[in-house]
């Protein structure tokens, strides 16, 4: 290779950026100092190494099935790094004008691809056409360069203005949207994306002042893209983690709740029960179990439409819980049939106000699109420990109390081995 004089070969090639390697040497002679040359292609080997890893790394993750899309745009990304890389390397051995114009088409785009899915990546809500006529009219700008034999100052510059303007707007995305995702991650996405603006906007000067900034700058522009392309592929890990923890949720939500109330359902409730009496419950205090069943729902279910019957037992899953504590258990069981586990209970005196309280609650009206319903509820009612040690016989003495209570007339509740108290009746609709 020509040797080529000093400030010419650095304005050529100071668009070469050292995320690719190094710049053409400057006013080195090649020839002369081969050593120069086997640094650089080693170097350019490793970092072409590196791109294709990440390359790999960014089409894995982008093919997992609900991948954020801006994993695609990173995958893009490094396949065009790479490529400019590879050209580099051709123009460690060719320098012509041709190669170095690929080189600086490829790596513009290889910019573009990052910002695309910083905006994908977040759902930026801006639009992204200026971006691209800037990258046409860029990559007109080169082919002119090239093919008219102009100064390559000239394309230099605006490739430069290109990539400085690009990696300031991926600077600013990724630290608006830091609170999004992880603020540390998005914080050194930001900073080495800042850092790389700012190298692409003052190269130029530093090296005609300082010849020895490009292999500093390799240095330390290397490092850079590094933590920039290693914080984005730790984003879309952290996002990975997310959805599974997300879907964790809700699966559990799902195992251990009621769809339509949000109330836990009967698995649930057996599980909470042995815990809620170790955690609640002190020596010689009670906990109440309240079998519920509404006495008019199916008429309202009926007559009114399953949308509205759902309404009114969200609405009776609301009132269960404004009647009881947030350390009690309330739990659906069937279609119109709930349950309420009520601890840390000094006497019977307490499960009766609470019954009265549960009873005058789902007595009054529920409004369902404007219209009244009045459901009403049978309760029976057991005693931990006194008519019982384990759930299901508890329950069954409370499901037994409930229908004694339905015999006498609805409306009202009953405890185990008493005898039934009736309210008012509830007026169907």
């Amino acid at each position: 290779m020509a040797a080529t004089s000093g400030f010419q070969a650095n304005v050529i090639d100071w668009n070469v950026k050292f995320i690719k390697g190094p710049y053409v040497c400057g006013a080195h002679n090649i020839d002369s100092k081969g050593m120069i040359r086997m640094s650089y292609e080693t170097v350019h080997v490793i970092g072409s190494t590196v791109y294709f890893v990440f390359l790999l790394l960014f089409l894995w993750v982008s093919r997992v099935p609900r991948t954020n899309p801006g994993a695609g745009w990173w995958a893009a990304a490094m396949l065009f790094a790479l490529c400019a890389r590879l050209s580099f390397i051709v123009l460690l051995h060719h320098d012509s004008p041709f190669t170095v114009s690929v080189y600086s088409a490829l790596n513009i785009v290889e910019k573009l691809c990052l910002v695309m899915g910083l905006v994908r990546f977040f759902n930026v809500s801006t639009s992204t056409r200026w971006l691209w006529f800037a990258l046409i009219v860029v990559e007109v700008w080169i082919l002119l360069i090239g093919l008219g034999g102009f100064d390559p100052m000239f394309r230099s510059a605006a490739v430069a203005i290109f990539n400085a303007g690009i990696l300031s707007f991926a600077a600013w995305v990724a630290f608006h949207k830091r609170a999004e995702l992880s603020p540390r991650l998005m914080l050194v996405t930001a900073l080495s994306s800042g850092l790389l603006a700012l190298h692409w906007a003052t190269a130029s000067v530093i090296i005609e002042l300082e010849p020895s900034w490009f292999r500093h700058g390799f240095m330390l522009g290397t490092v850079l893209v590094l933590a920039q392309y290693f914080s984005l592929l730790a984003a879309i890990l952290l996002n990975f983690q997310n959805r599974l923890l997300e879907a964790e949720s809700k699966a559990l939500d799902m195992a251990f709740q009621d769809p339509l109330t949000g109330l836990s359902n009967q698995r649930y409730m057996t599980a909470l029960f042995e815990k809620a009496l170790l955690l609640a419950n002190r020596p010689h205090q009670l906990a109440a179990i309240f079998y519920i069943d509404l006495d008019n729902f199916k008429p309202i279910n009926d007559r009114a439409g399953h949308h509205v019957g759902d309404e009114v037992l969200k609405i009776v899953a609301g009132r269960l819980r404004q009647c009881t504590r947030s350390t009690d258990i309330c739990a659906r069981v069937g279609g119109d049939e709930f349950v309420a586990i009520c601890t840390q209970l000094d006497d019977a005196n307490s499960a009766h106000d609470i019954a009265k309280k549960l009873l005058h609650s789902l007595t009054d009206a529920i409004t369902v699109e404007g219209k009244d319903y009045r459901v009403g509820a049978s309760i029976g009612v057991s005693l931990y420990p006194w008519h019982g040690n384990s759930l299901p016989t508890l329950l069954e003495y409370a499901d037994q109390a409930m229908y004694q209570m339905k015999k006498c007339g609805k409306n009202g509740y009953c405890m185990h081995s008493d005898s039934p108290l009736v309210e008012e009746p509830a007026r169907p609709d």
